[in-house]
């Protein structure tokens, strides 16, 4: 245990050095374009804090396992032709198959995650936010994130667009997940920026937002992509209203408040919506 402590403070002074870049980028645009007024010190602040640097370490251990699993299969068992034409095609290329074929798999992962009750449980967690900023993007119950970064990280894997077997670091998984993770912060941001016909190709907050709303049931379930809404596009839960954002965020199940409680509760069972 002792010779891994180096490791995670290193990792523990990284991520604080993420958190101030992204709030010197993020607040100040929030103040100046935001959406929704709303303090920067709001409910749930504290919480999102701590999610932000509990995810940004424990799923990508829990990743670990099955990854190395994934990873022995390929070199084992996928016809080594196709495996050598896909790892022949330049990184660029096999950068944006990687974006669309992780999109995929993380779309319906996601969807998933809404139409499945037990997934629901801890996904539940991250539709909990009233209110809506850059930060929401880190609040996450573990195991959903470890659910939903499988989802998308496997078929790129699977169909050998990421050299898991390789004797250099393969740049692929490594910025699409940066790319991802980037991306993520932006849509979930409470910014007001529109961007025309952009929309139909890029996810952007005013996309993600609807994701997030509680305005009615006739509005939840839909824009499960996380960068391209051609996915919501071609399964049919796209809606993108040009005009419009929603009025409310979150959901009507209860949701434990605090961070602890949050962690356990999707472990206790069925959740229960709010009294009238």
């Amino acid at each position: 245990m002792q010779q891994h402590l180096p490791s995670l403070a290193l990792d523990v002074f990284r991520l604080c050095i993420w958190l101030v870049l992204l709030a010197i980028v993020f607040i100040p645009l929030e103040r100046l374009c935001a959406q929704h007024q709303q303090p920067i010190f709001r409910k749930g602040l504290m919480t999102d804090l701590g999610y932000y640097f509990l995810n940004s370490i424990v799923p990508k251990f829990l990743l670990i396992v099955p990854m190395s699993i994934v990873a022995w299969s390929i070199h084992h068992y996928l016809p080594s032709g196709m495996y050598a034409s896909v790892a022949a095609l330049p990184v660029r290329v096999r950068f944006v198959l990687a974006i669309v074929v992780g999109e995929f798999g993380a779309y319906w992962g996601h969807r998933w995650s809404h139409e499945i009750p037990l997934l629901w449980r801890f996904h539940a967690v991250h539709h909990s936010a009233q209110e809506m900023d850059w930060l929401v993007n880190t609040r996450a119950h573990p195991l959903d994130m470890f659910f939903t970064r499988c989802c998308g990280l496997l078929p790129i894997y699977l169909l050998g667009l990421a050299q898991p077997m390789g004797t250099t670091v393969d740049l692929v998984p490594l910025v699409y997940a940066i790319v991802g993770t980037v991306w993520s912060f932006f849509v979930h941001a409470n910014l007001s920026w529109r961007f025309g016909l952009l929309e139909q190709v890029v996810a952007t907050p005013a996309f993600h937002h609807w994701h997030h709303t509680n305005d009615g049931a006739e509005y939840i379930n839909k824009n499960y992509a996380a960068i391209l809404p051609l996915m919501d596009i071609l399964f049919g839960t796209i809606y993108l209203p040009t005009q419009r954002w929603p009025k409310q965020y979150g959901i009507e199940e209860q949701i434990a408040p605090d961070f602890g409680g949050q962690l356990l509760q999707p472990f206790a069972g069925k959740l229960t919506k709010f009294k009238n």
